[in-house]
């Protein structure tokens, strides 16, 4: 028996629940690292707060549309999820960050979902409503995936992949070709649309995280110091009172009091071995003598 599109869209809203399921759940090694150092500094909410209020949007979508109920038990879960990622950045984010993150909630997740609401259902009856929501909910499906960006950003501008996360591009990737398919099959261009620049982001992600990944491990190698081994002790009498010497310790005071004395001393030869008085530089600056 082969398999209708309605029968392929279920199986690819199936696998795109399973990865998108993942995806949300891919930023746990992120916030697991904020909870170990304790602040989220250096760490974006944008992304979090975005994918929330998409994930809002959908719902509202698939309310509006026949045969999208893959779509609400997905973006239901990503509501729950992202709501939880949101209050922990602000628990541990700093005060500028924390201030940034709540104007953000207050402009996309309660002013804009709620000015969406009430325009499209007092404006539009119908199936237009259903578009003008469609149309809204591609673009902001795209800002979900333009979001990562300013991770992109800063992973070109400081040279490292720390605060880029691999799982999430990833799973990012394999979503965005599930879900295509799925759009795809049900002939509707606001799901499958916005997956073709998710895919694409997604690549450029992971060949960024390859490139810069190699090159944070060469620099750390070039920049790893050597060993600094234990110099010898050649001078060492338990009845001086003076400290130990090491070699270079003593080649280092030999250079220094040949610095001092050239030209100033010469030390005249006699024969015989016999004891010749030393010549004395007289420009040398003569030592004042205090009493004590």
């Amino acid at each position: 028996m082969a398999f209708s599109a309605d029968h392929w869209a279920f199986v690819f809203g199936v696998l795109g629940n399973i990865v998108s399921f993942i995806v949300f759940l891919s930023p746990l090694p992120t916030f697991y690292t904020i909870y170990k150092k304790k602040t989220a500094e250096g760490y974006q909410s944008i992304p979090y707060v975005v994918a929330l209020f998409s994930s809002m949007l959908w719902i509202y979508y698939a309310f509006l549309k026949t045969n999208t109920t893959l779509l609400i038990t997905i973006n239901t879960f990503g509501v729950f999820i992202e709501t939880i990622y949101v209050g922990f950045y602000l628990f541990y984010a700093p005060k500028k960050s924390r201030v940034q993150t709540i104007k953000m909630i207050l402009l996309f997740v309660v002013c804009g979902f709620g000015a969406i609401i009430l325009v499209t259902e007092f404006l539009f009856k119908g199936a237009v409503r259903g578009q003008v929501v469609g149309w809204i909910c591609l673009i902001f499906s795209l800002c979900v995936f333009v979001a990562p960006l300013g991770i992109v950003r800063k992973v070109i501008k400081t040279k490292s992949v720390e605060y880029m996360p691999l799982l999430l591009s990833v799973f990012l990737t394999l979503s965005a070709v599930m879900w295509f398919f799925y759009g795809l099959l049900l002939k509707d261009i606001n799901i499958a649309a916005p997956n073709i620049l998710g895919f694409i982001f997604g690549i450029l992600q992971m060949i960024l995280y390859v490139i810069y990944s190699k090159k944070e491990k060469a620099i750390l190698k070039e920049q790893k110091l050597p060993e600094i081994q234990k110099a010898e002790v050649i001078v060492k009498d338990e009845n001086m009172k003076f400290p130990e010497l090491t070699q270079e310790q003593i080649i280092d005071i030999v250079r220094l009091g040949l610095m001092v004395c050239k030209d100033k001393v010469h030390v005249a030869t006699c024969p015989h071995g016999t004891t010749c008085e030393a010549k004395v530089d007289e420009n040398v600056p003569k030592l004042q003598t205090v009493e004590v």
